[in-house]
């Protein structure tokens, strides 16, 4: 599994780039980095931050 930041602000960031930068959408990036996408959602739900499938990023 690949080592994303704790921090909500910074996993945003880091997440976000990597969507816009290498991944055509966000199942896409999970499945790569073997990261649990509904883990992601809900931690970055919780800083506020939802999914925008049409945007690919989240805001």
């Amino acid at each position: 599994m690949y080592d994303l930041p704790q921090d909500p602000y910074m996993l945003l960031s880091v997440v976000n780039m990597k969507l816009r930068d290498e991944y055509p959408s966000l199942e896409a990036m999970c499945e790569d980095m073997d990261i649990d996408r509904d883990d992601l959602c809900d931690k970055l739900k919780k800083a506020g931050f939802e999914y925008l499938p049409e945007a690919n990023r989240f805001a």
